[in-house]
């Protein structure tokens, strides 16, 4: 540690002044140390692999993700399956159809390509065709059945054009056909029974059905809302179909005549996804804040125009942007007969879509890629995650799921798992530590738990893990690896297997403490509570954070160094030190002088961090302070740790300066009225045992002082010598004796004075 002369000077600082933070990470008290993972956050930070992490903080086997390709397109939105199991890719970034394989590390082939921003939606109609709608051209292409060549927006049989279609319901004779309600966003279609192709659109929300079996067929509006985009189609056992908005977060029930009816207004202004269980429950995923629209107003142009503004829904700008969820999402299971239930809940997900389940339903997100199993009850799994940073749309074919994702854009399958084996997150035990039993929580079967340790943070990968422990079986429920910073356990399930709370003990191996700073500040006293109202209070900080000045403290200040009050015969000591394994430590200062080999006890015991002593208690000089952090509160006699730092020289100085030989003799002059005094010619020396003169000062009866440099001007030494005049006209006028003061400083602000009395004898002209 290496401080200035000045910087010892400069002991206090201004209130506002940053306080000083300990840096490493500390730990809670000493002993042994159980880390835990019971809840399913804690087990989230994990890495799961066909392990299922459920919602009561238990593992449990899960299905397993095969990455079956990847596409040249940044987002897959929809898939689709043919009746031969051959999925169909609607992708954006670039806009494409593409025909994939369902075997692993198959390569996709185009079949559809447009300059339009995404194929939203892809479907296969009942006789094979492929069917793929734009955005936001708003347009649906029919591509023939196994399409093996590649087409185009000018080759591709176009069937529908929402700019060119009629939004006005059939049979209402008295409206005026709506040229100027053109959609642009087509989200979902679905066929029924009878091969009739739904089209859901927005801007504003519109349904649209056609027969693409009929050559030439035009389009009818099967049903039209206020709402901004119908969003989420489905068809419940009846043949109603449920359509989900966006604007006002609807789910409609629309009979086969399109008669709609509002089943559910959800508390979100978006519905991302509906899907029907095979007890008629329909479940809705919701997201968004209906007090932030992010759609503008319609404005008016002129009279009768009325100009469209279009912007996506918010769940799909989340995509595009890689953003963070609109406030998460909620999903609700709307049974008939019976209140809306919120069945599942998150601030980190978004749903793009839902898949029914006989036990509940599928759940795929966005922003960290899981996909849940949700039940009706409202209990949840997360059994998967998704490499990529989006999870957007999944088919259901025969039992086999296919999921699209976004960020990159790739086809998984998701299946049976060969392994289930969960990674947990990392244990930091803040310092060097031995590891021992394991605590698991009852009920656990069919297991295997393994453990490694090491001393960087994460392995370093490509290398066989290189810089940890090999994974090493518990034996007799205690941990084998070696002892190390850092730990990680893996869990491998069995057939049936399960696994609750794991706990891990282990003892941080003693670490020394660390003493940080160190200041010492003579003419400083700690006072929180000065009884003196005329002293000032100061602030006392360390080096790194000082200005040379003594300052008033602001006490409305939130960040406040210790308080003090400022006095010439004390001296206040001041450090900062910290333990990583979290010990009590207690502190003992000894004092060295300049010429003095050994260290003397000043005081021991002290569990404060700073302590004043009267600086008469020593000699003047200059002097040293050490400080010795020790760990013994918190460990066995004998165990304890220290550590120590020595201040920067510093003095004492209590004497004050010597003032001797002073005289004053007036010169002769000739009086231009009496009495007068001459010019008064004063000498005297000023003298300091300990530290350098800092300045003198004279007076003449005991008036104003003025400030007088020493013959050659610096003043550096412990004796000076002072030859100087004081004009005699300054005493005109005056008569009798004229008492001369000088006061000499020393650097510690201590005072010498003495006097000298002088009569004015000057004559007149």
């Amino acid at each position: 540690m290496s401080q200035t002369p000045r910087a010892l000077l400069a002991l206090f600082i201004a209130a506002t002044a940053v306080p000083f933070v300990l840096g490493p990470r500390t730990l809670p008290a000493q002993g042994t140390h159980l880390w835990t993972q019971s809840r399913i956050e804690e087990f989230e930070k994990g890495t799961p692999q066909g392990v299922a992490i459920h919602s009561n903080g238990t593992l449990h086997e899960g299905p397993g993700l095969t990455d079956l390709l990847t596409t040249p397109s940044t987002f897959i939105w929809s898939v689709a399956v043919d009746k031969s199991g051959t999925p169909y890719l609607g992708t954006g970034s670039p806009a494409t159809v593409l025909r994939g394989s369902a075997q692993k590390d198959g390569k996709p082939v185009t079949i559809f390509e447009t300059r339009d921003v995404s194929v939203q939606v892809v479907r296969v109609g009942p006789d094979g065709s492929i069917y793929a709608a734009t955005v936001p051209g708003g347009k649906v292409y029919k591509l023939p059945p196994n399409a093996s060549t590649k087409q185009d927006e000018s080759s591709a049989k176009l069937i529908f054009d929402a700019s060119k279609a009629d939004a006005t319901p059939a049979g209402d004779d008295d409206a005026k056909p709506n040229r100027e309600s053109k959609s642009h966003y087509i989200w979902d279609m679905t066929f029924d029974a009878a091969g009739k192709l739904y089209i859901a659109v927005g801007g504003p929300g519109v349904i649209y059905r056609i027969n693409p079996a009929t050559p030439e067929a035009k389009p009818d509006v099967f049903f039209k809302t206020d709402e901004q985009h119908i969003r989420a189609l489905a068809w419940d056992a009846k043949g109603n179909l449920i359509a989900g908005s966006d604007g006002s977060g609807l789910v409609y029930r629309i009979s086969p005549q399109g008669k709609g009816y509002v089943l559910f207004e959800a508390p979100r202004r978006e519905i991302t996804s509906v899907t029907v269980g095979s007890d008629g429950t329909i479940y809705a995923s919701s997201v968004g804040d209906k007090s932030h629209n992010p759609l503008p107003p319609l404005p008016v142009q002129g009279v009768g125009t009325i100009t469209f503004t279009i912007v996506q829904p918010g769940s799909l700008q989340a995509a595009n942007a890689s953003s963070s969820t609109p406030d998460g999402t909620d999903i609700y299971a709307l049974a008939e007969d019976q209140a809306p239930r919120k069945i599942w809940s998150s601030k980190d997900d978004i749903v793009y879509a839902l898949d029914a389940q006989p036990d509940g339903i599928l759940a795929i997100s966005g922003n960290r890629g899981h996909i849940f199993r949700i039940q009706k009850n409202g209990d949840y799994a997360d059994i998967a995650h998704v490499e990529a940073q989006q999870g957007l749309s999944l088919t259901n074919s025969g039992g086999a799921v296919l999921i699209g994702s976004g960020n990159t854009g790739k086809l998984y399958s998701l299946g049976k798992a060969q392994s289930h084996e969960y990674a947990s997150d990392v244990l930091d035990a803040g310092a060097f530590a031995r590891f021992g039993r394991v605590e698991i929580e009852p009920g656990s079967t069919n297991y295997e738990l393994l453990t490694r340790t090491g001393n960087v943070e994460q392995p370093i990968r490509g290398r066989g893990d290189w810089g940890w422990s090999d994974w090493q079986p518990i034996k007799d429920g205690s941990v084998q690896s070696p002892p190390g910073r850092y730990l990680q356990w893996k869990a491998v399930l069995r057939e049936a297997g399960q696994l609750g709370e794991v706990g891990v003990n282990y003892l941080p191996v003693n670490a020394a403490p660390n003493v940080d700073d160190l200041v010492v500040a003579p003419g400083a006293r700690l006072n929180p509570q000065p009884t003196n109202p005329n002293q000032q209070n100061v602030n006392i900080s360390f080096p790194s954070n000082s200005q040379p000045a003594v300052v008033p403290v602001d006490t409305s200040s939130n960040n406040q160094p210790i308080q003090g009050v400022k006095d010439r015969a004390a001296v206040t000591v001041r450090w900062a030190a910290h333990d990583d394994n979290g010990d009590d430590l207690v502190y003992s200062l000894y004092l060295r002088g300049d010429s003095e080999r050994d260290w003397h006890l000043l005081k021991d015991n002290i569990t404060e961090k700073a302590y004043s002593f009267d600086a008469a208690l020593v000699p003047d000089g200059g002097y040293r302070i050490k400080v010795i952090a020790s760990d013994a509160p918190s460990h066995n006699p004998g165990e304890a740790l220290t550590d120590f730092m020595e201040s920067d020289r510093f003095e004492i100085d209590t004497t004050p300066p010597v003032v001797s030989a002073l005289k004053a003799e007036e010169q002769s002059i000739q009086c231009v009225r009496a009495p007068c005094i001459g010019p008064l010619h004063v000498t005297f020396d000023a003298e300091d045992a300990a530290s350098p003169i800092a300045h003198a000062e004279y007076a003449i009866d005991a008036g104003t002082w003025q400030y007088i440099d020493p013959v050659g001007k610096l003043s550096d030494s412990k004796r000076e010598h002072y030859d100087f005049q004081i004009p005699g006209k300054s005493l005109e006028g005056k008569s009798g004796e004229h008492l001369i003061t000088v006061r000499v400083y020393d650097r510690h602000e201590n005072v010498g004075l003495a006097k000298s009395v002088v009569t004015g004898s000057a004559s007149s002209k």
